[in-house]
Formats: structure tokens, sequence, C-alpha cells
């Protein structure tokens, strides 16, 4: 069996950058990892020859970890479906554009976005908002570059859309650029979006059905703080949640989902990344109760 495909969200911080993901993520014993290509809250983004680019690919390298299966997440700040006010809403498209430039100079093949929330526009309105966004972004794409999008399926807050099923193979089917849509899962939000999480099979079902497996390039693996159908998107450390260790790991040893990169972003814990404690859990198939004891 190939090895577990497992890692978490890791930081992009001066002065090595790139090089110091790569580092971070090794560190916890991650075989794939996430990160932004920037400060997630703003659109302030450093020029890409300071990232230490090469020597952080070196690094992933010479430890055996298939950069393919890395993700990059865009910033939550944009919304692509609300086009109320025109110029922002441009700036929004151009800002996804350039990420998704840099994500081709990282050699990242997934950018995970959140599709956005429609403000009182309505709910179609708002998916076909998504729907032109995206056309239009990959129109605009250099034809070199092969980053593909991952629509990342929503808890429902507020007027947030991609919160079911049906809403994400809407936007996928209906754009010009179908081949370069996928999607990413998150645990919290389809539970906090009202599915039981504790029925994976039926999930995963459902969403071959509906979406299709082919289209699942990213899976958020994340307790969560709130009750099914609790549409606040709360992420809970493993086990710690609503969700817990045992409805998680269906859907990190599930088969059909093997080549799948797994992400983990739970909370830090007293200040500190939990994230070797839970990569470890999972590696060896074992919860450990009161594991967080250690972090105190």
């Amino acid at each position: 069996m190939n090895e577990l495909l497992i890692g978490c969200h890791v930081s992009l911080n001066a002065p090595d950058f790139y090089l110091g993901t790569v580092k971070e993520a090794l560190s916890y014993g991650a075989t794939t990892f996430m990160f932004y290509t920037g400060a997630p809250q703003n659109s302030y983004r450093r020029d890409i020859k300071e990232m230490k680019i090469d020597e952080g690919r070196e690094l992933l390298k010479a430890n055996g970890i298939d950069e393919s299966k890395i993700v990059i997440h865009a910033p939550y700040i944009v919304n692509l479906a609300n086009d109320t006010d025109k110029n922002k809403h441009e700036n929004a498209k151009e800002f996804i554009l350039n990420e998704l430039i840099r994500c081709q100079a990282f050699n990242v093949k997934t950018m995970v976005l959140h599709p956005g929330a429609h403000v009182n526009l309505g709910v179609e309105r708002g998916l076909n908002n998504i729907i032109k966004s995206l056309d239009d972004i990959f129109d605009n794409l250099p034809n070199e570059n092969k980053v593909n999008i991952a629509l990342e399926t929503m808890a429902g807050k507020g007027s947030e859309l991609g919160t079911s099923f049906e809403q994400i193979a809407f936007m996928i089917k209906n754009s010009k650029h179908q081949d370069r849509l996928g999607v990413c899962l998150d645990t919290c939000h389809i539970s906090d979006a009202g599915y039981d999480i504790f029925d994976e099979n039926k999930i995963i079902e459902e969403f071959d059905k509906i979406i299709g497996l082919d289209k699942l390039l990213v899976i958020h693996v994340n307790d969560s703080k709130n009750p099914r159908g609790a549409h606040k998107d709360r992420h809970e450390n493993i086990g710690y949640g609503e969700i817990g260790y045992d409805a998680l790991s269906k859907f990190v040893f599930d088969e059909r989902l093997r080549n799948i990169p797994k992400i983990l972003e739970t909370p830090y814990v007293n200040g500190k990344p939990p994230y070797k404690t839970e990569i470890d859990m999972f590696k060896n198939n074992k919860f450990e109760k009161d594991w967080k004891n250690q972090f105190i």
C-alpha cells in the first residue's frame, strides 16, 4: 500500500519562505501540505523571486514528496459571487488570476478556492457570477498555465455558496472550463452544512453520483466545534469535536480516496501546532485519548 497522503496547513514566512514551508511540513511527518502564497487576509504579495522556491523543491525531491499533491489555498477575502461593486469584482478576478500564475511558479497543480457569498443577490445570480468569473479568469490565463481550481464545499454561513454537492456540480457543469475545475471536500463544512458525516460511504457515493469522484482533488480533514447543520464553520482538533476520530478516519483510509491529498486545518493548542500528533494518529490509525495534555 502506498504511504498515506496526509499533511496540514503550513505557513510561508520570511526569511526562508518556501524552503521554510517544506521544512515545517517535514517536521510534522507530512507527506503533503497546503499553504497560502501570502497572507490570507489581504492582497499584498511579495515578489515570487524572493520565495526560495528552487530550494524548497529540491528539499521536496530529496524527501520523496510528490509536489503534484501539494496544494495552495486562495485567500478567503476574494468574493467572485457578488458583482455589486464592479471595480471590486474585477479586482477579485485579477487577483485570482495572479494567484494561479503564482501557483505555477511553485509547480503546484491545485488551488483551493472558497466559491463566494451572494450577499443578498440570491443563489442563482451568485452561482452564475462565480461561473462567469471563473470563465473570465481561465480565458485570460497564459496557455502554459495548467493549474486547476478546487471549489471548496462550504458550511453555509451567511449567504455562502457551494454548500451542497448540487451547487458545486452546477458551477462545474456550466463552466466553459470544466476540465480546470474540481472540488475540495471539507469534513467540518459538509457536516455543518447538514450532511450526515457519520455515513461516509453514502457521502462518497452521493458525491460520485452528483459531481464525480474524478473531480475530487483535495480533502480537508477537520473536526467541528458544532453539531450537524449548524452552518457555523468552526474547526476543532481531531477527536475533540462533534465528528470524532472514527468518522474522520473513514475519509482518510477509504481506498477510493487513496491518491487524494488529505489536509488538516485544525487549530493550534496553547499556541502550538498539533499537526505532528494528529498526523501520527492517522498514520498509526489509532486515536490517542487526551492527546492535548502534552501541549499543556
